[in-house]
Protein backbone atom coordinates (compact mmCIF):
# COMPACT_ATOMS: atom_id res chain seq x y z
CA UNK A 1 0.00 0.00 0.00
CA UNK A 2 2.93 2.51 0.55
CA UNK A 3 4.84 1.27 -2.64
CA UNK A 4 1.60 2.49 -4.09
CA UNK A 5 0.49 5.50 -2.56
CA UNK A 6 4.34 6.88 -2.93
CA UNK A 7 3.97 6.38 -6.71
CA UNK A 8 0.53 8.45 -6.82
CA UNK A 9 2.25 10.94 -5.12
CA UNK A 10 5.28 10.87 -7.51
CA UNK A 11 2.34 10.66 -10.62
CA UNK A 12 0.51 13.80 -9.04
CA UNK A 13 4.09 15.64 -8.62
CA UNK A 14 4.68 15.04 -12.49
CA UNK A 15 1.48 15.75 -13.86
CA UNK A 16 1.13 19.15 -11.81
CA UNK A 17 4.73 20.46 -12.98
CA UNK A 18 5.01 19.14 -16.84
CA UNK A 19 3.19 21.07 -19.33
CA UNK A 20 3.88 19.36 -22.67
CA UNK A 21 4.18 15.49 -22.90
CA UNK A 22 7.84 14.11 -22.09
CA UNK A 23 9.08 11.09 -23.99
CA UNK A 24 11.93 9.12 -23.00
CA UNK A 25 13.94 5.86 -23.23
CA UNK A 26 14.34 6.63 -26.80
CA UNK A 27 10.39 6.95 -27.35
CA UNK A 28 9.53 3.58 -25.59
CA UNK A 29 7.70 5.54 -23.05
CA UNK A 30 5.55 8.77 -23.50
CA UNK A 31 3.88 10.38 -20.30
CA UNK A 32 1.36 12.57 -22.27
CA UNK A 33 -2.20 12.94 -20.69
CA UNK A 34 -3.93 10.13 -21.39
CA UNK A 35 -1.40 7.94 -20.06
CA UNK A 36 -1.05 10.01 -16.76
CA UNK A 37 -4.96 9.87 -16.04
CA UNK A 38 -4.89 6.07 -16.73
CA UNK A 39 -2.06 5.59 -14.44
CA UNK A 40 -3.36 7.55 -11.66
CA UNK A 41 -6.79 5.49 -12.03
CA UNK A 42 -4.45 2.22 -12.46
CA UNK A 43 -2.86 3.26 -8.88
CA UNK A 44 -6.09 4.51 -7.10
CA UNK A 45 -7.69 1.48 -8.09
CA UNK A 46 -4.81 -0.78 -7.08
CA UNK A 47 -5.11 0.90 -3.99
CA UNK A 48 -7.89 -0.29 -3.06
CA UNK A 49 -7.86 -3.74 -4.56
CA UNK A 50 -4.66 -4.57 -2.84
CA UNK A 51 -6.08 -3.55 0.41
CA UNK A 52 -8.80 -6.00 -0.08
CA UNK A 53 -6.00 -8.66 -0.80
CA UNK A 54 -4.79 -7.90 2.57
CA UNK A 55 -7.85 -8.90 4.63
CA UNK A 56 -6.63 -11.12 7.43
CA UNK A 57 -9.40 -10.50 10.19
CA UNK A 58 -12.97 -12.08 8.86
CA UNK A 59 -15.23 -12.96 12.01
CA UNK A 60 -18.80 -13.68 12.36
CA UNK A 61 -21.07 -10.67 12.81
CA UNK A 62 -22.81 -13.40 14.91
CA UNK A 63 -20.45 -15.14 16.94
CA UNK A 64 -21.51 -19.00 17.68
CA UNK A 65 -19.00 -19.58 21.08
CA UNK A 66 -20.82 -22.89 21.24
CA UNK A 67 -19.04 -24.28 17.78
CA UNK A 68 -15.87 -23.16 18.84
CA UNK A 69 -15.16 -26.83 19.90
CA UNK A 70 -15.49 -28.45 16.66
CA UNK A 71 -12.94 -26.45 15.59
CA UNK A 72 -9.33 -27.30 15.66
CA UNK A 73 -6.24 -25.31 14.59
CA UNK A 74 -8.93 -23.08 12.37
CA UNK A 75 -7.54 -19.32 13.63
CA UNK A 76 -10.62 -19.13 16.30
CA UNK A 77 -9.64 -17.18 19.49
CA UNK A 78 -11.62 -19.35 22.23
CA UNK A 79 -13.96 -17.42 22.67
CA UNK A 80 -16.57 -17.78 19.46
CA UNK A 81 -14.86 -14.71 17.13
CA UNK A 82 -13.98 -16.96 13.60
CA UNK A 83 -10.79 -15.03 12.41
CA UNK A 84 -10.54 -17.30 10.14
CA UNK A 85 -13.04 -17.13 7.13
CA UNK A 86 -11.41 -18.02 3.60
CA UNK A 87 -9.19 -15.15 3.58
CA UNK A 88 -7.01 -14.61 0.79
CA UNK A 89 -3.82 -14.01 2.84
CA UNK A 90 -1.55 -14.47 5.38
CA UNK A 91 -0.23 -17.04 4.02
CA UNK A 92 -0.99 -17.51 0.61
CA UNK A 93 1.60 -20.44 0.00
CA UNK A 94 0.54 -22.55 3.02
CA UNK A 95 -2.02 -25.11 3.76
CA UNK A 96 -4.95 -23.58 4.57
CA UNK A 97 -6.23 -24.32 7.79
CA UNK A 98 -3.22 -26.15 9.39
CA UNK A 99 -1.92 -26.16 12.71
CA UNK A 100 1.95 -24.96 11.09
CA UNK A 101 -0.31 -22.44 9.70
CA UNK A 102 -1.94 -21.20 12.87
CA UNK A 103 1.17 -21.27 14.96
CA UNK A 104 2.65 -19.07 12.01
CA UNK A 105 0.25 -16.66 12.22
CA UNK A 106 -0.24 -16.37 16.12
CA UNK A 107 3.96 -15.56 16.05
CA UNK A 108 4.17 -13.05 12.87
CA UNK A 109 5.83 -15.41 10.92
CA UNK A 110 3.44 -15.04 8.39
CA UNK A 111 4.57 -14.81 4.62
CA UNK A 112 2.89 -14.41 1.57
CA UNK A 113 3.83 -13.79 -2.65
CA UNK A 114 0.75 -12.11 -3.17
CA UNK A 115 1.76 -8.59 -2.33
CA UNK A 116 5.10 -8.47 -4.84
CA UNK A 117 3.18 -10.24 -7.48
CA UNK A 118 0.56 -7.42 -7.53
CA UNK A 119 2.85 -4.88 -7.47
CA UNK A 120 4.58 -6.58 -10.52
CA UNK A 121 1.10 -6.65 -12.36
CA UNK A 122 0.21 -3.31 -11.22
CA UNK A 123 3.96 -1.80 -12.91
CA UNK A 124 3.46 -3.20 -16.16
CA UNK A 125 -0.09 -2.00 -15.76
CA UNK A 126 1.06 1.03 -15.40
CA UNK A 127 3.31 1.10 -18.45
CA UNK A 128 0.91 -1.02 -20.94
CA UNK A 129 -1.03 2.72 -20.95
CA UNK A 130 1.93 4.64 -21.82
CA UNK A 131 4.30 2.70 -24.53
CA UNK A 132 5.60 4.50 -27.32
CA UNK A 133 6.39 1.57 -29.08
CA UNK A 134 5.01 -1.63 -29.88
CA UNK A 135 8.11 -3.84 -28.42
CA UNK A 136 7.49 -1.66 -24.83
CA UNK A 137 4.23 -2.24 -25.05
CA UNK A 138 4.44 -6.25 -25.67
CA UNK A 139 6.34 -6.42 -22.44
CA UNK A 140 4.96 -4.10 -20.53
CA UNK A 141 1.60 -6.72 -21.20
CA UNK A 142 4.08 -9.60 -20.11
CA UNK A 143 4.80 -8.26 -17.03
CA UNK A 144 0.96 -6.90 -16.48
CA UNK A 145 0.22 -10.83 -17.22
CA UNK A 146 2.40 -13.03 -15.87
CA UNK A 147 1.66 -12.06 -11.92
CA UNK A 148 -2.16 -12.26 -12.88
CA UNK A 149 -2.25 -16.15 -14.18
CA UNK A 150 -0.24 -16.88 -10.63
CA UNK A 151 -2.69 -15.19 -8.57
CA UNK A 152 -5.21 -16.62 -9.78
CA UNK A 153 -4.17 -19.90 -8.70
CA UNK A 154 -3.44 -19.19 -5.04
CA UNK A 155 -6.86 -19.31 -3.65
CA UNK A 156 -6.92 -20.77 -0.34
CA UNK A 157 -9.78 -22.62 -0.73
CA UNK A 158 -11.43 -24.21 -3.69
CA UNK A 159 -7.65 -24.58 -4.91
CA UNK A 160 -8.42 -27.01 -7.72
CA UNK A 161 -11.45 -24.56 -9.59
CA UNK A 162 -8.37 -21.63 -8.59
CA UNK A 163 -5.51 -23.93 -10.39
CA UNK A 164 -8.11 -24.74 -13.05
CA UNK A 165 -8.42 -21.23 -13.76
CA UNK A 166 -4.69 -19.95 -14.03
CA UNK A 167 -4.33 -22.60 -16.54
CA UNK A 168 -6.92 -21.44 -18.94
CA UNK A 169 -5.87 -17.87 -18.43
CA UNK A 170 -2.24 -18.63 -18.92
CA UNK A 171 -2.83 -20.81 -22.16
CA UNK A 172 -5.24 -18.75 -23.86
CA UNK A 173 -3.50 -15.38 -22.75
CA UNK A 174 -0.34 -16.70 -24.07
CA UNK A 175 -1.67 -17.37 -27.28
CA UNK A 176 -3.53 -13.79 -27.28
CA UNK A 177 0.19 -12.65 -26.71
CA UNK A 178 1.55 -14.29 -29.59
CA UNK A 179 -0.58 -12.93 -32.11
CA UNK A 180 0.08 -9.60 -30.55
CA UNK A 181 4.03 -10.40 -31.04
CA UNK A 182 2.94 -11.30 -34.81
CA UNK A 183 1.24 -7.90 -35.25
CA UNK A 184 4.24 -6.34 -34.35
CA UNK A 185 6.36 -8.09 -36.39
CA UNK A 186 3.87 -7.66 -39.33
CA UNK A 187 3.74 -3.76 -38.46
CA UNK A 188 7.57 -3.50 -38.55
CA UNK A 189 7.35 -5.29 -42.44
CA UNK A 190 4.96 -2.56 -43.34
CA UNK A 191 6.32 0.80 -42.26
CA UNK A 192 10.00 -0.56 -40.85
CA UNK A 193 9.43 1.18 -37.33
CA UNK A 194 7.71 -0.57 -34.41
CA UNK A 195 7.61 3.44 -32.90
CA UNK A 196 3.35 4.07 -33.24
CA UNK A 197 3.75 7.50 -34.31
CA UNK A 198 6.52 6.46 -36.98
CA UNK A 199 4.16 3.68 -37.94
CA UNK A 200 1.23 6.23 -38.43
CA UNK A 201 3.45 8.37 -40.64
CA UNK A 202 4.88 5.85 -42.49
CA UNK A 203 0.76 4.93 -43.38
CA UNK A 204 -0.30 8.23 -44.72
CA UNK A 205 1.91 7.95 -47.54
CA UNK A 206 1.96 4.47 -47.95
CA UNK A 207 0.23 3.08 -51.05
CA UNK A 208 -0.58 -0.89 -50.56
CA UNK A 209 -1.33 -0.72 -46.28
CA UNK A 210 -2.54 -4.59 -46.66
CA UNK A 211 0.38 -5.78 -44.42
CA UNK A 212 -0.18 -3.04 -42.27
CA UNK A 213 -4.29 -4.19 -41.78
CA UNK A 214 -3.31 -7.53 -41.00
CA UNK A 215 -0.63 -6.20 -38.42
CA UNK A 216 -3.50 -4.35 -36.34
CA UNK A 217 -5.75 -7.45 -36.71
CA UNK A 218 -3.26 -9.52 -34.77
CA UNK A 219 -2.31 -6.96 -32.49
CA UNK A 220 -6.08 -6.29 -31.93
CA UNK A 221 -6.28 -10.03 -31.17
CA UNK A 222 -4.01 -9.36 -27.78
CA UNK A 223 -5.64 -6.76 -26.61
CA UNK A 224 -9.02 -7.47 -27.39
CA UNK A 225 -8.21 -10.78 -25.26
CA UNK A 226 -7.22 -8.35 -22.58
CA UNK A 227 -10.78 -6.60 -22.59
CA UNK A 228 -12.27 -9.64 -22.68
CA UNK A 229 -14.20 -8.67 -25.77
CA UNK A 230 -16.10 -11.01 -28.30
CA UNK A 231 -15.08 -13.66 -29.58
CA UNK A 232 -12.07 -13.44 -27.23
CA UNK A 233 -14.07 -13.49 -24.37
CA UNK A 234 -14.19 -17.28 -23.52
CA UNK A 235 -11.90 -17.19 -20.11
CA UNK A 236 -13.26 -14.35 -18.82
CA UNK A 237 -16.68 -16.62 -16.63
CA UNK A 238 -14.23 -19.44 -15.95
CA UNK A 239 -11.31 -17.14 -14.47
CA UNK A 240 -13.31 -14.77 -12.72
CA UNK A 241 -15.54 -17.69 -10.47
CA UNK A 242 -12.33 -20.12 -9.73
CA UNK A 243 -9.93 -16.99 -9.13
CA UNK A 244 -9.66 -15.61 -5.59
CA UNK A 245 -12.90 -12.88 -5.13
CA UNK A 246 -10.07 -10.15 -4.70
CA UNK A 247 -8.25 -11.33 -7.55
CA UNK A 248 -10.91 -11.41 -9.44
CA UNK A 249 -11.90 -7.92 -8.73
CA UNK A 250 -8.33 -6.56 -9.02
CA UNK A 251 -8.35 -7.81 -12.97
CA UNK A 252 -12.27 -6.87 -13.71
CA UNK A 253 -10.79 -3.36 -13.04
CA UNK A 254 -7.06 -2.31 -12.91
CA UNK A 255 -6.56 -4.66 -15.81
CA UNK A 256 -9.43 -3.23 -18.25
CA UNK A 257 -8.35 0.14 -17.77
CA UNK A 258 -4.43 -0.40 -18.85
CA UNK A 259 -5.86 -2.99 -21.50
CA UNK A 260 -8.25 -0.43 -23.07
CA UNK A 261 -5.62 2.35 -22.38
CA UNK A 262 -3.36 0.16 -24.77
CA UNK A 263 -6.30 -0.29 -27.30
CA UNK A 264 -6.81 3.63 -27.66
CA UNK A 265 -3.08 4.55 -27.91
CA UNK A 266 -2.48 1.43 -31.17
CA UNK A 267 -6.00 2.83 -32.11
CA UNK A 268 -5.24 6.34 -32.43
CA UNK A 269 -1.63 7.27 -32.26
CA UNK A 270 -0.17 4.32 -34.14
CA UNK A 271 -2.87 3.12 -36.74
CA UNK A 272 -5.42 5.96 -37.15
CA UNK A 273 -4.30 6.38 -40.77
CA UNK A 274 -6.13 3.36 -41.52
CA UNK A 275 -8.98 3.22 -39.43
CA UNK A 276 -11.42 3.38 -42.27
CA UNK A 277 -10.21 -0.42 -42.77
CA UNK A 278 -9.81 -1.54 -38.97
CA UNK A 279 -13.52 0.29 -37.98
CA UNK A 280 -15.73 -2.06 -39.52
CA UNK A 281 -13.66 -4.50 -37.24
CA UNK A 282 -14.00 -3.07 -34.16
CA UNK A 283 -17.97 -2.09 -35.00
CA UNK A 284 -18.50 -6.07 -35.18
CA UNK A 285 -16.74 -6.74 -32.36
CA UNK A 286 -17.91 -3.97 -30.20
CA UNK A 287 -22.13 -5.14 -31.62
CA UNK A 288 -21.54 -8.87 -30.75
CA UNK A 289 -19.52 -8.07 -27.23
CA UNK A 290 -22.70 -6.14 -26.01
CA UNK A 291 -25.27 -8.13 -26.96
CA UNK A 292 -23.99 -11.91 -26.15
CA UNK A 293 -22.10 -10.36 -22.94
CA UNK A 294 -25.89 -9.18 -21.72
CA UNK A 295 -27.97 -12.23 -22.87
CA UNK A 296 -25.49 -14.74 -21.69
CA UNK A 297 -25.28 -13.18 -18.23
CA UNK A 298 -29.18 -13.14 -17.87
CA UNK A 299 -28.65 -17.54 -17.79
CA UNK A 300 -25.94 -17.65 -15.23
CA UNK A 301 -26.96 -18.52 -11.42
CA UNK A 302 -23.68 -17.67 -10.56
CA UNK A 303 -23.07 -14.17 -8.98
CA UNK A 304 -19.34 -14.07 -9.90
CA UNK A 305 -20.09 -15.48 -13.45
CA UNK A 306 -23.48 -12.79 -13.71
CA UNK A 307 -20.74 -10.47 -13.14
CA UNK A 308 -18.49 -11.54 -15.40
CA UNK A 309 -20.56 -11.80 -18.39
CA UNK A 310 -21.59 -8.16 -17.26
CA UNK A 311 -17.57 -6.73 -17.71
CA UNK A 312 -18.33 -8.42 -21.00
CA UNK A 313 -21.18 -6.23 -22.10
CA UNK A 314 -19.40 -3.33 -20.34
CA UNK A 315 -16.16 -3.50 -22.54
CA UNK A 316 -18.79 -3.43 -25.62
CA UNK A 317 -19.74 -0.15 -24.17
CA UNK A 318 -16.24 0.85 -23.81
CA UNK A 319 -15.54 0.13 -27.50
CA UNK A 320 -17.90 2.77 -28.45
CA UNK A 321 -16.16 5.44 -27.27
CA UNK A 322 -12.80 3.73 -28.94
CA UNK A 323 -14.84 3.53 -32.27
CA UNK A 324 -15.38 7.39 -32.06
CA UNK A 325 -12.40 8.14 -33.06
CA UNK A 326 -12.17 12.23 -31.62
CA UNK A 327 -11.46 13.86 -28.14
CA UNK A 328 -15.33 13.36 -27.01
CA UNK A 329 -14.69 9.40 -27.38
CA UNK A 330 -11.37 9.51 -25.28
CA UNK A 331 -12.92 11.53 -22.92
CA UNK A 332 -16.14 9.49 -22.52
CA UNK A 333 -13.71 6.21 -22.64
CA UNK A 334 -11.27 7.44 -20.16
CA UNK A 335 -14.22 8.65 -17.41
CA UNK A 336 -16.28 5.54 -18.08
CA UNK A 337 -12.64 3.54 -16.75
CA UNK A 338 -12.52 5.29 -13.66
CA UNK A 339 -16.42 4.85 -12.46
CA UNK A 340 -16.21 1.33 -13.84
CA UNK A 341 -12.93 0.52 -11.78
CA UNK A 342 -14.42 1.21 -8.40
CA UNK A 343 -18.09 0.24 -8.78
CA UNK A 344 -16.57 -3.22 -10.27
CA UNK A 345 -14.49 -3.01 -7.02
CA UNK A 346 -17.05 -2.26 -4.44
CA UNK A 347 -19.15 -5.28 -5.85
CA UNK A 348 -16.39 -7.61 -5.84
CA UNK A 349 -15.57 -7.17 -2.45
CA UNK A 350 -19.24 -7.10 -1.42
CA UNK A 351 -19.20 -10.58 -2.34
CA UNK A 352 -16.43 -11.71 -0.64
CA UNK A 353 -17.92 -10.77 2.78
CA UNK A 354 -21.58 -12.97 1.97
CA UNK A 355 -20.64 -16.58 3.28
CA UNK A 356 -22.61 -19.88 3.49
CA UNK A 357 -23.91 -21.26 6.36
CA UNK A 358 -21.92 -22.05 9.38
CA UNK A 359 -21.33 -26.14 9.78
CA UNK A 360 -20.70 -27.86 12.70
CA UNK A 361 -18.04 -29.99 11.75
CA UNK A 362 -14.64 -30.06 9.86
CA UNK A 363 -12.11 -27.22 10.65
CA UNK A 364 -13.48 -24.17 9.55
CA UNK A 365 -16.85 -23.31 10.76
CA UNK A 366 -17.49 -19.71 8.22
CA UNK A 367 -18.30 -21.30 5.15
CA UNK A 368 -16.83 -20.39 1.80
CA UNK A 369 -18.21 -17.50 -0.36
CA UNK A 370 -22.34 -17.53 -1.29
CA UNK A 371 -22.19 -17.07 -5.12
CA UNK A 372 -25.16 -19.02 -6.04
CA UNK A 373 -28.06 -16.35 -6.91
CA UNK A 374 -30.44 -18.32 -5.02
CA UNK A 375 -29.02 -18.10 -1.83
CA UNK A 376 -28.82 -13.56 -1.59
CA UNK A 377 -32.27 -14.08 -1.01
CA UNK A 378 -33.62 -12.02 1.23
CA UNK A 379 -29.83 -10.99 2.17
CA UNK A 380 -31.56 -7.02 1.66
CA UNK A 381 -33.82 -7.87 4.65
CA UNK A 382 -31.42 -9.56 7.12
CA UNK A 383 -28.23 -7.09 6.74
CA UNK A 384 -29.95 -3.77 5.15
CA UNK A 385 -26.79 -1.83 4.81
CA UNK A 386 -24.79 -4.30 3.08
CA UNK A 387 -27.63 -5.03 0.75
CA UNK A 388 -27.94 -1.06 -0.42
CA UNK A 389 -24.33 -1.15 -0.48
CA UNK A 390 -24.49 -4.10 -3.55
CA UNK A 391 -27.46 -2.47 -4.72
CA UNK A 392 -25.88 0.72 -5.32
CA UNK A 393 -23.11 -1.13 -8.00
CA UNK A 394 -25.75 -2.77 -9.44
CA UNK A 395 -27.59 -0.07 -10.08
CA UNK A 396 -24.41 1.90 -11.68
CA UNK A 397 -24.19 -0.85 -14.07
CA UNK A 398 -26.98 -0.73 -15.19
CA UNK A 399 -26.94 2.70 -15.92
CA UNK A 400 -29.45 3.90 -13.71
CA UNK A 401 -29.71 8.08 -12.90
CA UNK A 402 -27.49 9.24 -9.70
CA UNK A 403 -25.14 7.04 -10.30
CA UNK A 404 -21.62 7.03 -11.90
CA UNK A 405 -22.97 4.80 -14.34
CA UNK A 406 -25.65 6.37 -16.17
CA UNK A 407 -23.25 9.66 -16.39
CA UNK A 408 -20.26 6.98 -18.52
CA UNK A 409 -22.87 5.37 -20.23
CA UNK A 410 -24.62 8.66 -21.30
CA UNK A 411 -20.84 10.01 -22.42
CA UNK A 412 -20.00 6.78 -24.26
CA UNK A 413 -23.60 7.06 -26.08
CA UNK A 414 -22.98 10.86 -27.19
CA UNK A 415 -19.40 10.22 -28.22
CA UNK A 416 -20.45 7.14 -30.55
CA UNK A 417 -23.67 9.18 -31.93
CA UNK A 418 -21.69 12.40 -32.72
CA UNK A 419 -19.53 10.29 -34.75
CA UNK A 420 -22.01 8.42 -36.93
CA UNK A 421 -22.20 5.54 -34.84
CA UNK A 422 -25.98 6.03 -34.29
CA UNK A 423 -26.55 2.08 -34.96
CA UNK A 424 -24.00 1.08 -32.12
CA UNK A 425 -25.86 3.22 -29.83
CA UNK A 426 -29.40 1.55 -30.70
CA UNK A 427 -27.53 -1.51 -29.70
CA UNK A 428 -26.16 -0.19 -26.78
CA UNK A 429 -29.37 1.06 -25.15
CA UNK A 430 -30.87 -2.44 -26.07
CA UNK A 431 -28.05 -4.44 -24.61
CA UNK A 432 -28.45 -2.29 -21.18
CA UNK A 433 -32.13 -2.93 -21.39
CA UNK A 434 -31.12 -6.52 -20.86
CA UNK A 435 -28.72 -5.83 -18.46
CA UNK A 436 -30.81 -4.11 -16.27
CA UNK A 437 -32.63 -7.30 -16.03
CA UNK A 438 -30.15 -9.15 -14.31
CA UNK A 439 -28.62 -6.06 -12.32
CA UNK A 440 -32.81 -5.52 -11.32
CA UNK A 441 -33.50 -9.57 -10.37
CA UNK A 442 -31.17 -9.71 -7.75
CA UNK A 443 -32.00 -6.37 -6.04
CA UNK A 444 -35.41 -8.10 -6.41
CA UNK A 445 -34.30 -10.99 -4.64
CA UNK A 446 -32.13 -9.73 -2.01
CA UNK A 447 -35.11 -7.63 -0.29
CA UNK A 448 -38.85 -8.68 -1.65
CA UNK A 449 -37.91 -12.63 -0.93
CA UNK A 450 -38.24 -14.70 2.05
CA UNK A 451 -34.29 -16.08 2.79
CA UNK A 452 -33.60 -19.72 1.92
CA UNK A 453 -33.73 -22.36 4.83
CA UNK A 454 -30.22 -22.08 5.09
CA UNK A 455 -29.46 -18.46 4.55
CA UNK A 456 -26.03 -17.16 4.12
CA UNK A 457 -24.45 -14.89 6.60
CA UNK A 458 -21.98 -11.58 6.37
CA UNK A 459 -18.68 -11.54 7.63
CA UNK A 460 -16.74 -8.29 9.40
CA UNK A 461 -13.85 -7.85 7.92
CA UNK A 462 -11.07 -5.42 8.91
CA UNK A 463 -11.04 -1.75 8.35
CA UNK A 464 -9.49 -2.31 4.81
CA UNK A 465 -12.09 -3.94 3.37
CA UNK A 466 -14.57 -1.84 5.29
CA UNK A 467 -13.31 1.26 3.91
CA UNK A 468 -12.29 0.08 0.11
CA UNK A 469 -16.49 -1.34 0.38
CA UNK A 470 -17.46 2.49 1.75
CA UNK A 471 -14.85 4.66 -0.52
CA UNK A 472 -16.60 2.55 -3.59
CA UNK A 473 -20.09 3.24 -2.57
CA UNK A 474 -19.14 6.90 -2.10
CA UNK A 475 -17.45 7.33 -5.85
CA UNK A 476 -20.66 5.44 -7.52
CA UNK A 477 -22.59 7.97 -5.84
CA UNK A 478 -20.56 11.26 -5.83
CA UNK A 479 -19.68 10.81 -9.48
CA UNK A 480 -23.41 10.26 -10.37
CA UNK A 481 -24.29 13.72 -8.89
CA UNK A 482 -21.07 15.07 -9.03
CA UNK A 483 -19.62 14.32 -12.28
CA UNK A 484 -18.22 17.18 -14.40
CA UNK A 485 -14.23 17.62 -11.82
CA UNK A 486 -13.69 14.36 -13.45
CA UNK A 487 -15.42 14.97 -16.90
CA UNK A 488 -13.19 18.35 -16.97
CA UNK A 489 -10.13 15.70 -15.57
CA UNK A 490 -10.00 13.80 -18.28
CA UNK A 491 -11.23 15.98 -21.25
CA UNK A 492 -7.68 17.76 -20.33
CA UNK A 493 -6.12 14.49 -20.50
CA UNK A 494 -7.97 13.59 -24.09
CA UNK A 495 -4.71 14.01 -26.12
CA UNK A 496 -1.79 11.87 -27.65
CA UNK A 497 1.61 13.16 -28.47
Amino acid sequence: LVAIVAAFAALVVVASTKSESVTTVSGAVVLDGTAMFLQGTVLLVSLVAVAFMGERRLERVVRQPELVGAATGSGTNGTGDITDADMFTSSGASVPGSDAEYEATRAGGTTTEVFPLALFAVGGMMLFGACGDLLTMFVALEVMSLPLYLLCGLARRRRLISQEAALKYFLLGAFASAFFLFGAAFAYGATGSLDLAEINTSLASADDRSLAVIGFALLSVGLLFKIGAVPFHSWIPDVYQGAPTPVTGFMASATKVAAFGGLLRVCYLGFGEIHKDWEPILWAVAIATMLIGAIMAVTQSDIKRMLAYSSITHAGFLLLGVIALDEHGITATLFYLAVYGFSTLGAFATISVVREPDRPVGPHLSGREATDISQWAGLGKRYPLVGAMFSMFLLAFAGIPLTSGFIAKFAVFSAAAGSGAGILVVVGVLSSAIAAYFYIRIIIAMFFTDPPDDPPHIVRPSILTTAGIAACTVVTILLGILPQPLLDLAERAAQFH
